[in-house]
């Protein structure tokens, strides 16, 4: 019996890999990782599966001619196995149609996602760089997990370091604060994961050791989970979405009481007369004091105010999670967090100030490496459209209708082909009953995919690929000092091949193969990139083997030239020499820039703004329960979802909702019970889990389900398996940010009544033969 062991990385973590003749038999936690996370063993079982998408597969009506894809085919339709050298030659003839007949802003190609850890073989990347050699594709920006810090902090802080990276490192935190307050929370869920592949898990021994030292860490948010593992915490509890006017309050007792840090802000900041005059009502009437924010947050105006004095008496660290961000107005926690620290004064020292993200992954908090790892790259977009990311749906409806966009007016384009790779919109987009309708629209839809996950499903064309598990890669894992030599554990299931030798087919079809890859296969890649890193790393100091020896042995851990940070401790120490890239050098508490833009919705500093949905809106007498969708604790996002991991999370086979029993009593629900959750938009069920850890009004329901609506391809439908973005609304935090809205949904949650649909989305859709297919037989 053959039997091997490697190493490999993903999203997740780093993990020993077990094969005997060619099966994955076993997956053990690398050594080095102290808090492990467990999602590694849904590997096993599912990566060579019933759910594999085992050769290229063509939705039938599309193979047969509908090129209009009549609204309720697509999704709903069997697909038709064809051989791959015909299934290549299909997507470059239709490719080179689309951009001869259209131009190639008619090629969209979104494909947000997390396809592989591995630097080479990362499937965004890959299409990029393939799209870019044929003359270019209408492209996104931004990222549907933080879209609103990415528009808001540059024009505040002059960039985004604190939101995806540079942020104070855990030692200072551990060895300097006294109050940690965690708008938002601090969740172990989130903290398994980081872009790039995670290695050590650190977070929790990094609160721990604060709180240890004698700070005081505080939990403010609707959910007791949202607070680390093993870590003591306090709770505060208010109502989704009024984190904003409860920073504001905190604001208007530092000013009200003289405890603000005038000279820091006459310093270091700009606009702080503007803001004072709006927080104590001076501007626009009412003052936004405790008693203010009590009404609308739910916590007691005497919490507010002991809370804001003991801000102004400790070295404080305002953390903010991410998903604060994805709420109507998303800008404005962000910028009133800013603010308050501003106020505080401790901006740019150990263990003080704020910081955006910390637990949203693993790698807030991490020292950074120095130098930068290397990723391929993907050339020139010939092709200036673009749209933020999570208005996917709005071009496709609306082709031709402006927007704006962060000071500008903007346009969708036509777009008549969809090429997705790495990625699935039908788990992160909003509204999926909007986005069946839109998903109609595109003449052809073209995925990769391993699995038979929704977005294959919706898909014309389907081509399988490799997991990372079945080619070699690298892994440079993001702010860690461990190189990974992801080598080949199993052979590629079925019929699977690598995104970069489809590209290469399909750019040898279309006359671009030298440009695409340079005269490199996989392997002389992987080579050069290792070879890009160990230069980068030469030049900061930092010395990496011979590749061959790196391959040998697996991996590498670096030695660390960069151990600890404060963010923005150098501009601290000399704002005239590292001024910020603001229009003023500082901390813009106004923002000029923002101000002409004219915005409603996002004016020129931090403001309180009703959210169109939350439970101080009339739509809470029809829709009751405000609807939080985390990122689940049992997977990233939806990989995986058919894994053992997941579904061992599942109640009655649906994804988990939690709800208060005081909530649950009034509809006469108990623990375990299917449950219909629903509202204007859309329909799912759930299986309900009765905790006091949610606040009584709220309701939480992760992320991550299959889509699994009862009439594939009809909207709306009924959806079985428990996602939740059949629920949430597919509309911008503001014309600033355009960026998604998920956690401002309301619902109503009832006992479900009848025959319980079973689930279904980890069978694979109905396979047809091209002989069973009269009339394209010829393809074989």
């Amino acid at each position: 019996m053959e039997s091997r062991t490697l190493l490999t990385t993903m999203h997740w973590g780093t993990y020993e890999v077990r094969t005997e003749n060619g099966r994955l038999v076993g997956v053990e936690p690398w050594s080095g990782d102290r808090d492990p996370s467990p999602i590694g063993q849904s590997l096993l079982g599912a990566a060579q599966g019933n759910m594999r998408v085992a050769r290229p597969a063509i939705r039938r009506g599309w193979l047969e001619g509908d090129r209009s894809a009549v609204r309720g085919r697509r999704g709903g339709e069997a697909f038709v196995e064809v051989p791959w050298e015909k299934a290549l030659d299909i997507v470059a003839a239709e490719l080179d149609r689309v951009r001869t007949a259209h131009g190639n802003a008619a090629i969209y190609a979104g494909s947000y996602g997390w396809a592989s850890a591995g630097r080479f073989h990362h499937a965004q990347s890959q299409v990029h760089r393939f799209l870019n050699t044929i003359g270019g594709y209408t492209s996104s920006v931004l990222s549907y997990s933080y879209g609103a810090g990415e528009i808001i902090l540059p024009h505040v802080l002059g960039g985004t370091d604190g939101l995806t990276g540079n942020h104070s490192t855990w030692d200072g935190i551990e060895q300097h604060s006294q109050l940690i307050v965690a708008f938002g929370g601090l969740p172990w869920r989130n903290a398994q994961i980081q872009g790039g592949g995670a290695a050590r898990h650190e977070a929790s021994a990094a609160l721990q050791k604060a709180v240890a030292n004698g700070a005081r860490l505080i939990n403010v948010s609707p959910v007791r989970d949202d607070a680390p593992r093993g870590v003591e915490t306090e709770w505060l509890q208010l109502r989704p979405n009024s984190d904003t006017a409860v920073m504001l309050a905190l604001c208007h007792v530092l000013i009200s009481e003289g405890r603000h840090d005038e000279a820091f802000l006459a310093r270091y900041c700009t606009g702080f007369e503007v803001v004072r005059a709006y927080v104590m009502g001076e501007s626009d009437g009412p003052p936004k004091d405790s008693a203010w924010a009590a009404a609308l947050s739910g916590m007691t105006a005497g919490k507010i105010i002991a809370l804001a004095r003991e801000m102004a008496t400790k070295r404080t660290m305002l953390m903010v999670s991410w998903s604060l961000q994805r709420a109507d107005h998303g800008e404005q926690p962000y910028w009133a967090a800013i603010t308050l620290a501003a106020l505080l004064g401790q901006i740019g020292l150990p263990g003080g100030g704020f910081g955006f993200g910390y637990s949203s992954t693993n790698g807030a908090g991490r020292p950074e490496l120095g130098f930068r790892w290397p990723s391929v790259p993907q050339g020139r977009n010939g092709v200036p459209d673009f749209i933020p990311v999570a208005r996917v749906a709005d071009m496709l409806l609306d082709p031709g209708g402006s927007f704006e966009f962060n000071g500008a007016e903007l346009s969708y384009p036509d777009v008549r082909l969809v090429y997705w790779a790495g990625g699935n919109p039908f788990h992160h987009h909003q509204d999926l009953n909007r986005l069946v309708e839109a998903w109609q629209r595109p003449e052809t839809i073209i995925v990769h995919e391993p699995f038979w996950t929704a977005t294959a499903r919706y898909a014309d064309i389907v081509l399988p690929v490799t997991t990372p598990l079945e080619r070699n890669d690298l892994a440079f894992s993001n702010r860690e000092n461990l190189m990974v030599a992801m080598k080949q554990a199993i052979d590629p299931v079925e019929e699977a091949c690598d995104d970069y030798r489809i590209f290469a087919e399909l750019a040898t079809r279309l006359g671009v193969r030298d440009a695409f890859t340079e005269g490199r296969d996989a392997e002389q890649w992987i080579h050069l990139l290792y070879g890009q890193a160990r230069d980068n790393a030469a030049a900061a100091g930092v010395e990496m083997p011979p590749f061959d020896r790196f391959w040998h042995d697996g991996h590498a851990e670096l030695a660390r030239k960069v151990t600890s940070q404060t963010f923005l401790g150098s501009f601290r120490a000399d704002p005239q020499q590292h001024r910020l890239a603001t229009p003023s050098g500082r901390i813009e508490l106004f923002s000029a820039t923002i101000d002409s833009f004219g915005y409603d919705d996002c004016p020129g500093h931090a403001v309180w703004r009703e959210p169109r949905e939350w439970l101080g809106s009339g739509l809470a007498e029809r829709f009751p329960l405000h609807l939080l969708s985390p990122q689940p604790a049992d997977k990233l996002h939806s990989q995986y979802d058919h894994g053992s991991v997941s579904r061992a999370g599942k109640v009655s086979g649906r994804a988990p909702l939690q709800m208060n029993p005081a909530d649950a009593a009034a509809r006469g629900i108990l623990g375990g019970m299917v449950v219909l959750v629903f509202n204007d938009r859309g329909s799912c069920l759930a299986g309900a889990i009765l905790t006091d850890g949610v606040i009584p009004g709220v309701v939480q329901l992760p992320t991550g389900a299959w889509f699994d609506p009862v009439e594939p391809g009809q909207s709306p439908s009924l959806e079985k398996h428990g996602n939740p973005n059949v629920l949430t609304a597919d509309r911008g935090t503001s014309r600033l940010a355009q960026s998604p809205t998920c956690n401002s949904t309301l619902v109503q949650v009832s006992r479900f009544a009848g025959a319980v649909p079973p689930v279904t989305a980890f069978e694979p859709p109905v396979i047809l033969n091209l002989s069973d297919v009269p009339g394209v037989a010829g393809l074989s």
